[in-house]
């Protein structure tokens, strides 16, 4: 076990001084015009916070999911290559947590996010997402359910109730995040295996690539899934059109996801019920030879225009609702890790429309995953080989 004292973090902890409005976006990869005003550049903004940084643990690989555990027990965090992991509130971090099944650790393939249960006080029940290995070097996104130990050691009952179809070789685009709706439902996002071949399967319902899908918390299909008795259809499928989400949350009764577009083109959307999102027909991005995406548009009747769009990209990862008291003024403000070019994104939203938008940590890289802990902190994890846990706490005197 590694232990970093809390005496320690704290001399780790520094001031970070707040952000500049002078970040510039750069130039835009294509010409599409916005669909409607706010849906692209929203005006940026300054907030004026000043963060106090805190390294909780280092030395992890890769790590891709954090989870806040009740009651003060810590947190769980994944690493891509197959780990879960248990720290602890004084920065001990434990040995892997056994009973998981296999992934396949390979290019962005291997144990991907980690949620705890709505009913977890009672049960213990924790669900994750990782990449399958399956036969002939294939592989797929995979979701399960199991109870964690009370000793944080290992965990029981495993269940596996969705395996995307079909199984590929391309171990790139699996998505994919957990998220509850509160009212007894999972989703879980996926990607469509990035290849030309494959991305097309993003419109087909015959196949769960490029969707969000949706299952009771037992891994039963939910009677009111828009394609439940529909012979052309796989009945777990909640939304289609999709590139790669790697971020979703659920916020004022609906589903929203954020998934990475080619060359510019990463969305904000509502994901909502048998729609279609346009993936790999219209895009506002372009493929990265810097030819047109599928039909060269990024308008097409029959398909769902983003709420909000990046050009050029910001690579977006986990995304949360602030709901902390530390940082009042964001509450209800939606915070994105930013793989490329890194740090933070925080969104203002009137309604479902983006009103404003500011950039974090734009000097701290690849950040995978933000959760926010009981207290009201931001904690974040960044995607290196020897990546880190970090908390951002208000500054006091700010």
């Amino acid at each position: 076990m590694r232990t970093i004292p809390i005496l320690t973090a704290a001399l780790l902890a520094s001031p970070l001084a707040a952000q500049e409005v002078t970040f510039e976006r750069g130039n835009r990869n294509t010409d599409f015009q916005p669909a409607f005003d706010a849906q692209f550049r929203a005006p940026l903004k300054n907030s004026g916070v000043q963060f106090q940084k805190e390294t909780v643990v280092g030395g992890l690989v890769h790590p891709w999911g954090i989870e806040v555990l009740p009651d003060g027990a810590g947190l769980l965090v994944t690493e891509r290559a197959g780990n879960l992991r248990h720290v602890s509130a004084d920065g001990t971090l434990s040995e892997p947590i056994k009973g998981l099944p296999d992934v396949l650790a390979k290019k962005q393939g291997g144990l991907l996010d980690i949620a705890l249960a709505p009913d977890f006080a009672e049960t213990r029940r924790i669900f994750w997402t990782y990449a399958k290995p399956m036969k002939d070097n294939k592989t797929a996104t995979a979701a399960a359910f199991g109870t964690l130990s009370d000793d944080m050691t290992s965990v029981s009952g495993v269940n596996e109730f969705f395996v995307q179809e079909p199984a590929v070789e391309a171990p790139m685009h699996f998505g994919s995040r957990v998220v509850f709706d509160g009212s007894g439902h999972v989703f879980v996002t996926t990607g469509e295996h990035f290849t030309q071949e494959n991305r097309e399967k993003a419109q087909d319902l015959n196949t769960t690539f490029g969707k969000t899908v949706r299952f009771n918390l037992d891994g039963s299909i939910p009677q009111d899934n828009p394609y439940v008795g529909d012979a052309d259809a796989i009945d777990w499928i909640w939304s289609y059109g999709h590139r790669n989400i790697q971020g979703a949350m659920y916020r004022d009764g609906a589903l929203w996801t954020i998934e990475h577009g080619p060359k510019g083109g990463d969305e904000l959307n509502k994901a909502e019920a048998g729609k279609n999102y346009g993936w790999p027909v219209v895009s506002y991005g372009e493929q990265y030879s810097g030819k047109p995406v599928g039909s060269g548009k990024a308008h097409m009747e029959g398909m769902e225009q983003p709420a909000y769009f990046w050009d050029p990209v910001i690579a977006p990862a986990g995304m949360i609702t602030y709901d902390g008291d530390m940082f009042a003024d964001w509450k209800g403000d939606v915070l994105i890790s930013s793989l490329y070019p890194g740090g933070l994104v925080r969104l203002e939203l009137d309604g479902d429309r983006v009103v404003a938008e500011e950039r974090l940590l734009r000097d701290i890289g690849r950040v995978r995953d933000v959760e926010v802990d009981s207290d009201g902190s931001i904690l974040i994890v960044t995607d290196f080989e020897n990546g880190s846990l970090f908390r951002l706490s208000a500054k006091q005197g700010s």
